[in-house]
């Protein structure tokens, strides 16, 4: 009975061997969390007012703003917004002879803090309220406060600027550019003409 007891022991040890190493890496993860939350307020969100106004003073895009929302603690925001405006579209109100404008939401870029401390970095696109459904946000990354630097932010403001003039500018080009480089009509006449 006693050499079931020591068995029982040392198999216990093994096993909390791996046990420990998770309950490490999850003590780690709070501790990160916590560094991750401080260096969003001592570094990143004013980081990101900086650079972003920055951005807007070189480019002057129109109707943008920087938008900081502090409301819900460690879950903060700061955006770039466009801001909402006339789409140039409006519904007749049946027999009224009134016209009800619809508006037009210019897209924004997001840093969403995580609960985590990490920052989710999104694209929400341009959309005509009362017009089709918005597009979900299109999550480019997310990124460790450490990992977040002004070439990051570039890189976020160009796709941006894609996403809204793809909008803006849709047609239905893009469908028929994977066809550029191969002519599959030119390559079916060969075949035909080898038979």
């Amino acid at each position: 009975m006693d050499s079931n007891i020591f068995h029982l022991k040392s198999q216990t040890q093994m096993d909390t061997g791996t046990l420990l190493a998770k309950v490490n890496k999850y003590k780690q993860v709070l501790e990160n969390t916590g560094k991750y939350r401080l260096a969003w307020h001592s570094d990143v969100k004013p980081m990101l007012a900086k650079t972003l106004e920055e951005i807007l003073k070189q480019s002057d895009l129109p109707k943008a703003e920087i938008i900081v929302r502090d409301n819900i603690e460690n879950l903060e925001a700061v955006i770039l917004e466009l801001g909402r405006s006339s789409s140039g579209i409006s519904e007749n109100v049946e027999d009224s002879g009134v016209k009800r404008t619809m508006i037009k939401s210019n897209g924004s870029l997001i840093y969403q803090q995580l609960f985590n401390g990490k920052i989710m970095v999104m694209i929400l696109s341009p959309h005509i309220e009362g017009y089709g459904q918005p597009k979900p946000p299109l999550t480019l990354e997310i990124l460790r406060p450490d990992e977040l630097k002004v070439p990051f932010i570039i890189r976020h403001m160009e796709a941006f600027l894609k996403d809204i003039t793809d909008w803006e500018d849709f047609d239905d080009e893009e469908q028929k550019s994977a066809t550029i480089g191969f002519n599959p009509i030119g390559f079916d006449i060969v075949n035909n003409q080898d038979s």
